[in-house]
């Protein structure tokens, strides 16, 4: 089992910039791909970013690219999404995850199986 806790998120002006946190325990947290999701209200979990157990393979969606960074550091088991240029569509509650395996893309819910409860983040326009 792995325990995932998020914090960092608030609320933030457009083009603003937060800096979420997912800290891990119960297994080896560079066991494990981790990624970042982000849910709005009624809708399902969307891909935001993943980062391998070393950190040197990256994926974003296209909303992220360019204005989110995912990083990692295994010596303090937590895993980052800064965000940047905030806008109002960014509002969500954001999740990370884990997922013993990199198969495929990587980019589906189903791919995860550890996750943490969330941590909302709103922009204000």
């Amino acid at each position: 089992q792995v325990q995932l806790v998020e914090s960092g998120g608030g609320l933030v002006q457009a083009g603003g910039s937060l800096r979420l946190s997912c800290s891990a325990s119960g297994r080896t947290f560079n066991n494990y791909v981790m990624a970042w999701f982000r849910q709005y209200p009624g809708k399902e979990r969307e891909f935001v970013a993943h980062i391998s157990q070393t950190g040197g393979a990256l994926d974003y969606a296209e909303s992220a690219k360019g204005r989110f960074t995912i990083s990692r550091d295994n010596a303090k088991s937590t895993l980052y999404l800064q965000l940047t240029s905030l806008k109002p569509e960014d509002t969500a509650v954001y999740c990370c995850a884990a997922s013993r395996f990199m198969i495929g893309a990587m980019n589906d819910p189903g791919d995860y199986d550890y996750w943490g409860q969330g941590t909302q983040v709103t922009v204000s326009s």
